[in-house]
């Protein structure tokens, strides 16, 4: 072998490292392009955080009720057989976020559509109706929670939230039922607490509330079947945002009167997604294909500020 001089050896020691160090560049440069086009667009299972409460779901989830009411919707009218194939092909293309309430009917069909799935791997929302409930489950929401706990098959509710707040002094009335709710989450019951709102009055207190972790809002471009124009809501719920609560977007598809017109889909979509301070999304799906075409149409959203 030849001698290699020590100016030889430290040339070709630099040039060696020039090599790795603009190779490593090269690299990190391509990884941010990368990432620059995936960012482009949405993915609408991308894993999010719901506000402060540390819950994890994806931007997109199921919504369960569809035209609900007296424990019943349109997906549990699907049957048992179709209501649950649904979910589990919406769980297996990656949604990871199901929307629930008593009013709807639909605790019973989740966990066994959803059979031999970790707990961890999915979130539950669910709701408490205030209004009429049977008279064993007046003001004790505790008797109610361990009611959901058992139709639902499950040691915990990833969040629980007051249902159909409109009321503006909701947070002073409902204090009873606040209280249980928190007690059910100190025991470990449910994860976190909130409001799904039905009117701009409502929505105002729960930005306001400290109580409040979460909120399930009503948004789409247009106004359909909202509390108010989105110029009216969009500042309360940026507020709401801003507080750290989560927001949980609903009536993307104006409560089915987009469920026929794509353009409208995609506008109100791409609207709510670009705004910046909506965490996540339901819709109320009623068929595995209504699903890949939402899937489709946030695949397509181009990032405002990408």
């Amino acid at each position: 072998m030849e001698r290699i001089g020590r100016r030889e050896f430290l040339v070709g020691s630099l040039v060696g490292a020039s090599g790795l160090l603009l190779g490593s560049a090269l690299t990190g440069c391509e990884s941010k392009m990368a990432t620059s086009a995936k960012s482009k667009t949405f993915d609408p299972w991308e894993i999010v955080t719901l506000g402060n409460t540390g819950i994890k779901v994806t931007r997109v989830g199921c919504g369960t009720g569809m035209h609900g009411g007296r424990h019943s919707s349109n997906q549990v009218r699907l049957g048992k057989e179709k209501f649950q194939g649904l979910l589990k092909e919406a769980y297996d293309r990656g949604c990871r976020l199901f929307d629930c309430a008593d009013m709807y009917g639909s605790h019973p069909y989740i966990i066994p559509a959803l059979q031999g799935i970790p707990r961890d791997k999915f979130t539950i929302v669910s709701k408490l109706m205030v209004w009429d409930p049977p008279a064993e489950e007046k003001e004790k929401p505790m008797v109610t929670i361990d009611r959901f706990l058992k139709e639902l098959n499950t040691d915990y509710i990833d969040l629980l939230l007051l249902h159909c707040m409109m009321a503006p002094d909701w947070n002073k009335t409902l204090k009873p039922y606040m209280d249980g709710m928190s007690e059910a989450k100190a025991k470990g019951k449910v994860r976190a607490l909130g409001v799904s709102c039905h009117s701009i009055d409502a929505l105002k207190v729960a930005a306001e509330d400290p109580w409040v972790e979460s909120v399930h809002t009503r948004i789409n471009a247009t106004g359909a079947e909202m509390d108010g124009s989105p110029e009216e809501v969009v500042p309360i719920i940026r507020k709401i945002h801003d507080a750290g609560k989560g927001v949980i977007g609903m009536k993307l598809i104006g409560n089915g009167e987009f469920r026929d017109s794509r353009e409208l889909r995609e506008k109100s979509a791409s609207f709510v997604f670009n705004l910046g301070c909506v965490n996540a999304v339901v819709v109320g799906f009623e068929s595995i294909n209504e699903v890949k075409d939402y899937e489709d149409i946030v695949r397509k959203i181009r990032r405002k500020n990408a």
